[in-house]
């Protein structure tokens, strides 16, 4: 979902949701109430999410460079550790590299473990401070 209307923003979302949960066109099916909220809080927080992403890159590294596949990864992986709390920020890494492993290649996983492994890392210096 979020590729596709990263692809093309004014996309019918409803459509989008029908082509990626049923093979069938004439059949509708409920849209998982957790999707939905990935989705949209993607969508509503992308340019912070944008901006925390930047933060973690290398030095030479812009946000324009990334393959959008992995940002979409990031994007979503940013998310569920911001404003997802019932979902460990562990899992969030583990789920987000199991994405790149099925949707990038072992490159673009190093490189999403890496700018999710300083945010995991800053996480356990926020605890220690506290």
């Amino acid at each position: 979902m979020l590729f596709a209307l990263n692809a093309n923003a004014d996309a019918d979302q409803e459509a989008l949701y029908q082509r990626v949960l049923t093979d069938d066109p004439d059949q509708t099916v409920p849209v998982p109430e957790y999707l939905q909220t990935l989705v949209t809080g993607v969508l509503d927080h992308q340019r912070d999410l944008d901006a925390e992403i930047t933060r973690y890159l290398s030095a030479g590294w812009q946000l324009q460079r990334i393959a959008k596949t992995d940002l979409v990864i990031l994007r979503l992986a940013f998310f569920e550790i911001d404003h997802v709390t019932d979902v460990p920020n562990r899992v969030a890494v583990n789920e987000a590299l199991e994405l790149a492993k099925n949707f990038s290649d072992d490159r673009s996983r190093r490189f999403i473990n890496g700018v999710l492994a300083h945010t995991l890392d800053d996480e356990a210096s926020d605890d220690a401070q506290a």
